[in-house]
């Protein structure tokens, strides 16, 4: 059963995910954005499909209002980028701004940031160990290190080690069953085999279907990808598929 959601969404009975990039050095093209391609390959591997990325700013009334978007539409979000001490990092603020609440000093932040910075330490520092009200610190026992929780977002620094890091470890909180995959590669391109795959999703309207061109590649042209949460559906999907398929333009299978 699909619900319509604010911002014409769909809430799938199905978990979902939203990323939100930020920062102003993604955009300008002074750091390349690895973050989302990583959340949504384990994301995919849990079960949970990512509906939507978005690469933001560091504006506050924009950051706000997409995270109060996401939100509402999506089982999770995911944030990175903008959690450090310098002007430009107003993830915290722009989280509390959204969904109008006030910030608020954190005791077991401020010990942690603390406890790293030592001597060191100073306003800026300081300021990090702000959160939102209602915020949840989740503990990263093998990092000593806090996960910043709010509702169900997760904001994550920007830094791709620390994303990885701290995904590893959360990553049970969000597993739902798994999308079983299948893979065929080709050589063929799209349009001799268009009105085989227009056939196939018609017969299996549930079916997770992909046709990606390797225009560059010398052992195939074409890799079509599969997916399905039911396995028995996907062999039934695929087993349609090969029938079809022209058996001199199958390279392999996987």
């Amino acid at each position: 059963m699909m619900t319509k959601k604010r911002g014409n969404e769909l809430k799938s009975e199905h978990p979902t995910a939203g990323i939100l990039i930020i920062g102003n050095e993604i955009l300008s093209g002074k750091v390349q954005d690895s973050n989302s391609s990583y959340l949504c390959r384990e994301l995919r591997f849990l079960g949970v499909e990512v509906k939507r990325i978005a690469t933001v700013p560091d504006e506050l009334e924009v950051i706000g209002n997409y995270l109060r978007e996401f939100s509402e539409a999506f089982t999770w979000v995911f944030t990175t980028g903008g959690v450090g001490p310098t002007h430009d990092d107003v993830t915290i603020a722009a989280v509390a701004q959204g969904f109008d609440v006030e910030t608020e000093e954190s005791e077991e932040m401020l010990e942690l940031i603390s406890g790293y910075f030592g001597e060191r330490m100073n306003s800026a520092h300081h300021r990090m160990a702000l959160i939102p009200k209602g915020a949840e610190l989740l503990k990263l026992p093998s990092m000593r290190s806090l996960q910043l929780r709010f509702h169900n977002i997760f904001i994550f620094p920007g830094v791709p080690e620390l994303v990885r890091n701290r995904f590893h470890v959360l990553k049970e909180h969000f597993r739902s069953g798994e999308i079983f995959l299948r893979q065929i590669f080709l050589n063929s391109d799209e349009g001799q085999i268009a009105s085989i795959l227009d056939e196939t999703t018609a017969q299996f309207s549930e079916l997770m279907l992909g046709s990606y061109p390797a225009l560059w590649r010398n052992d195939y042209s074409l890799k079509l990808t599969l997916e399905s949460r039911q396995e028995a559906y996907l062999d039934d999907a695929m087993g349609f598929m090969m029938e079809r398929l022209p058996e001199e333009k199958i390279i392999r299978v996987e």
